[in-house]
């Protein structure tokens, strides 16, 4: 009985997340979606017009990011520009690390989700995407890639967001 009750516990979980990952393709033309002002744990969508920067990393077939690690300050506004420099598909995700790993795990059994969400980048080979992210807690957060085992070969970064 405990079984079936955590697969159906699982399933439930799943559903939602696997529906939340679905891709929106946008229409030619279409108007840009708005800024979401959902708070993540590690921040929200930012306004690309308040972007202070610009950070480019780049992901490739050995299953690292450059650079492996980064810092910000809270409260500050980043434009993310993401290559995928190899020529399997790779992800650039933001989050927690506990929530990477969690959706790790969540990969594993569905592999062929795909993200729309405002912090998560699915990157073609040899194509680029971005990213605006306001870090508006201070603490360590991470991005991975978390297509079936690529964050657990170690595709994974580090951001120091400093308080201010």
């Amino acid at each position: 009985m405990k079984a079936a009750t955590a697969i159906l516990i699982a399933g439930l979980v799943a559903i939602p997340m696997a529906q939340a990952h679905e891709a929106h393709k946008k229409a030619a033309g279409a108007k840009p979606a708005a800024i979401s002002t959902e708070e993540k744990a590690f921040g929200r969508q930012g306004d690309p017009k308040r972007a202070t920067r610009t950070i480019h990393v780049d992901m490739n077939d050995t299953m690292r990011f450059s650079p492996a690690s980064l810092s910000v300050a809270q409260g500050e506004t980043v434009r993310f520009v993401v290559k995928n420099s190899g020529k399997v598909m790779h992800e650039f995700v933001l989050g927690t690390l506990a929530e990477l790993k969690e959706h790790a795990v969540l990969m594993k059994k569905f592999p062929n989700m795909e993200h729309d969400e405002p912090y998560m980048a699915h990157v073609a080979p040899g194509k680029s995407e971005t990213i605006v992210w306001q870090f508006s807690k201070a603490g360590d957060f991470h991005y991975g890639c978390l297509l079936p085992g690529h964050f657990e070969a170690g595709m994974v970064g580090k951001i120091n967001v400093t308080a201010r």
